[in-house]
């Protein structure tokens, strides 16, 4: 049984789908980009402010599935240009003391509203 999953506190989704979806245990969050989900304007003057947000966007939907960062298992890291890898895998790491989750990047060709980074990730509680 699947259950939806949906916060306030991150971008509604643009398009036909769910910001998470839940089944038992398992919690599988859709690639979040630097949304304010106040504003609705992106976060986007530079990569370390992009990253973050992206990062805060997760961390509120975990937080409406009752989990956290430590929570996740698996991201995918989805970027514009291969070049600002350091700098988001830096930022990235602040969200994972320990254990950090199993991943790839991969380096893409465009990403939706041509922002620079995409996360998506699996969670388990």
């Amino acid at each position: 049984m699947k259950k939806i999953i949906n916060s306030a506190d991150a971008p509604a989704p643009i398009g036909p789908y769910s910001q998470a979806v839940q089944t038992g245990s398992m919690l599988f969050v859709s690639g979040q980009v630097c949304f304010d989900p106040k504003t609705g304007d992106l976060v986007n003057q530079d990569i370390v402010l992009e990253t973050h947000q992206v990062m805060k966007n997760i961390g509120a939907i975990l937080k409406a599935a009752g989990m956290n960062y430590s929570n996740i298992v698996k991201t995918s890291i989805f970027v514009k240009d291969l070049n600002n890898f350091s700098t988001i895998n830096t930022t990235y790491a602040t969200y994972f003391s320990e254990n950090p989750p199993a991943r790839e990047t991969v380096e893409v060709a465009r990403l939706p509203r041509d922002v620079n980074v995409e996360i998506s990730c699996i969670a388990v509680g």
